[in-house]
């Protein structure tokens, strides 16, 4: 008996809860840009089938069909999303690890800008 060929699928997790929770981000909205932004082999939108976009509350699973899909990917069009919204000052995109990306607020210093006028 020849051995059963299974598909093999990509998944990425992006966490957006950190920015929902203080409602700077629209989850609905952000799912709505990858639908519409995501090429596969080339054809915007994405062919029936070829990736799934679920949310939950603050996460959104993206699920490649083609395992030779990039997480980078990924990473590129959430920047690009935050870019739109003008919040890229100050959210950035961190791998939280190996199929996961989350949102995170920038630090900044407050103290050393005073000190550098005087």
């Amino acid at each position: 008996m020849p051995a059963k060929s299974k598909k093999s699928t990509k998944k990425v997790i992006v966490d957006c809860s950190i920015p929902v929770q203080d409602k700077v981000i629209d989850v609905t909205s952000f799912e709505k840009f990858l639908h519409d932004k995501i090429k596969v082999n080339g054809k915007c939108p994405a062919p029936a089938g070829a990736v799934t976009i679920n949310r939950e509350k603050t996460k959104l699973t993206i699920v490649f069909a083609d395992e030779n899909s990039s997480k980078r990917y990924i990473k590129y069009l959430t920047k690009k999303f935050l870019k739109k919204q003008q919040l890229k000052d100050y959210l950035r995109v961190i791998a939280s690890s190996t199929n996961s990306y989350t949102l995170k607020y920038y630090k900044f210093e407050q103290g050393d800008e005073a000190e550098d006028e005087e």
